[in-house]
């Protein structure tokens, strides 16, 4: 663990003749200084003859007191916020006015974000909308030529749809207007980008950049589009010392969520762009990742088990209540999720048993009964099949602060920033098409750096689905249609991802990531851990098959009140229903006769995946080595 020093490395000096002004933190103290001793402290010295260095700086020990109070149970959390967003805003004027008086550079860090999208406008509204409230309600850098300065954005498109291709750039110029620096990285200059690379380069980089030809160079994977926007950085960055590079996806937004007595409430409470700069100023990071809060990041393919558990344990408690009773899904006893508690099969990762169910929260608002309860929570159930998780959601939590850094062993590709010699440090394998793409890579980069690879609490909120229903959020990996969902892309994808990551995993712990991979040491790993996932595998199989049979038997064969005859006149025809496509798509993408599952199980298909897996691992450090050569 590192904790960051509370000076910055260097600062222009101040003119003698500046007296700067601190009205926001001069308020701050006064309004919570008895109920936050600290800033009691700050007060005398702020009250004291100062200098702009030696107030800024102030402001840099005010926030971790405030931040610690605002995530406080019982805490007045808005006007702290509030207060919290205020004292931003005024430091940044203080720098630049620091700078302007002492005729010197702001040294800050210029950001250059990456966004890879394929076919999401709602998801991209989202996220865009999420940099402008960070960049509007904490002004890094301000903005007094009409644009943020310090902040750029590129949007990298990967859609097929000519339409959605249309809303893209239609959502970039809406916010081009509101003051952001939006570049439209298009199919067509990424195409001309890669092309302009010499020939060999770009023979070597396949893997990574993609082959795909120009009338069909849309869809080409996260990770190929993701690897392609480190062209348009390359092209894009004026200062390398003094760049740093934000990686997000487009269904993640720069804020998190917390719980309320009515339900998930989202927050700009965190400034990103503030304590990842201060990050790289003082420590010798290249590359620093923040997790995830909201949706959990893995395929639903890894969290049928559990989920049916919980819905299981919803119709259970329903069958106790009546019907036109009001609404007792709400006020539950909170139940915080712990790491990977959405996993089947969490314990691979290391992680602690967890309750065997999660209770569910009604979401809806105002007096109603559990008719409607159950109404809402039939219309959301396939939501699940996009990864949407309903009773076991993560909560940001503030636990030891911001600023504490610990070594990471995952890349979290939607949500990790390097400095321009972390740009070497790609993620691999895209053209696999696996899952567990950001894990995989983080074992290989933890192997070679150590704790100059990090992870700090500043997570994004994920979002699996969005307002604009199903049919809207894209979702690579799944097909659906009125009433059929199939991940079995997805979920043939995950197993073979599982096995390419604890193959890595298990084969930087016995060779030197440094150098190539031995072809006979990766396959003695390939297999050791086939044959363990395979069991693990066919054990989750079971269970989904007996306990998607028990659901079954309890909301259709065991006579509750949601059957009766009255039920068709409350309106729960159509929740019958969905509940009934639920289960139907259980069985068919998870059930004996899944064809992912046979997939898994044939030894003709998994021996060509051990053939990818093994050759795409000694092709590794080759790979890395021209790619290398690009910086």
């Amino acid at each position: 663990m590192n904790r960051l020093p509370q000076q910055h490395r260097s600062r222009p000096t101040s003119s003698p003749d500046f007296v700067p002004a601190s009205p926001c933190l001069q308020d701050c103290i006064a309004r919570y200084a008895t109920a936050i001793p600290g800033l009691a402290e700050l007060g005398k010295h702020l009250a004291a003859p100062r200098d702009a260095d030696a107030l800024i700086e102030l402001y840099e020990q005010a926030y971790p007191l405030l931040e610690q109070a605002m995530w406080s149970d019982g805490a007045d959390f808005h006007p702290l916020l509030a207060s919290y967003q205020s004292l931003f805003r005024e430091q940044d004027a203080l720098i630049r006015q620091r700078c302007q008086n002492a005729h010197a550079g702001d040294d800050r860090h210029h950001f250059i974000l990456s966004i890879p999208v394929a076919d999401r406008p709602p998801h991209l509204k989202a996220c865009l909308e999420s940099i402008y409230q960070v960049c509007t309600l904490f002004d890094y850098g301000g903005h007094t030529s009409g644009v943020w300065e310090k902040i750029q954005v590129i949007v990298s498109e990967d859609s097929r749809d000519e339409n959605n291709i249309r809303r893209h750039i239609e959502l970039i110029e809406e916010y081009q207007q509101k003051g952001l620096q939006v570049v439209y990285f298009g199919l067509a200059e990424q195409y001309d980008l890669l092309h302009a690379l010499p020939p060999g380069t770009r023979e070597r980089l396949g893997t990574l950049l993609t082959t795909q030809p120009r009338d069909r160079f849309n869809l080409k994977g996260q990770a190929a589009n993701r690897n392609l926007s480190y062209l348009k950085f390359l092209q894009l960055t004026e200062d390398r010392h003094n760049t740093l590079y934000y990686l997000i996806d487009s269904d993640q937004s720069l804020c998190v969520n917390r719980q309320t007595p009515s339900g998930e409430e989202t927050v700009y409470a965190l400034n990103y762009f503030h304590a990842i700069d201060r990050i790289f100023r003082s420590t010798d990071t290249l590359m620093l990742t923040g997790k995830l809060v909201g949706d959990p990041p893995v395929s639903p393919a890894v969290m049928a088990a559990n989920f049916l558990d919980d819905v299981s344990a919803f119709f259970t408690r329903l069958a106790t209540l009546r019907a036109g009773q009001a609404c007792q899904f709400h006020d539950l006893p909170a139940q915080q999720a712990g790491d990977a508690a959405y996993h089947d099969m969490a314990g691979l990762f290391g992680f602690a048993p967890q309750p065997a169910t999660f209770p569910y929260l009604c979401q809806l608002t105002g007096a109603h009964d559990h008719v409607a309860c159950l109404a809402d929570f039939a219309r959301r159930l396939n939501a699940f099949f996009f990864g949407e998780h309903l009773t076991r959601k993560t909560w940001f939590g503030y636990g030891q602060g911001l600023s504490q850094l610990a070594s990471a062993r995952t890349v979290y590709p939607g949500n990790y920033i390097v400095n321009y010699a972390g740009l070497k440090y790609i993620i691999p394998f895209g053209h696999l098409r696996l899952r567990m793409s950001g894990p995989t890579a983080g074992r290989l980069i933890a192997a070679e750096i150590g704790p100059r690879f990090a992870s700090f609490n500043m997570p994004n909120l994920h979002r699996r689905t969005t307002g604009a229903g199903l049919a809207d959020d894209f979702r690579p990996g799944v097909d659906m249609d009125e009433a059929r969902v199939d991940v079995s892309n997805e979920f043939e994808r995950q197993f073979f991802g599982d096995l390419m990551l604890f193959s890595t995993e298990a084969l930087v712990k016995r060779a030197d990531v440094t150098q190539p991979f031995a072809q006979d040491a990766i396959e003695t790993v390939v297999n050791e851990k086939e044959a363990e996932l395979l069991a693990l595998y066919q054990h989750k199989h079971d269970a989904i098959i007996d306990k998607n049979r028990q659901l079954n038997a309890l909301v259709f064969n065991a006579g509750h009140w949601w059957l009766q005859a009255s039920a068709p006149v409350h309106g729960l025809a159509q929740a019958l229903r969905q509940v009934r496509a639920f289960i139907d798509n259980i069985d068919r993408n998870f059930g004996e006769h899944a064809p992912a599952w046979r997939q898994i199980q044939s030894a003709g298909h998994r021996a060509e995946r051990r053939r990818q897996i093994v050759e795409a691992l000694m092709n590794y450090r080759a790979e890395r080595d021209a790619w290398d050569s690009l910086f």
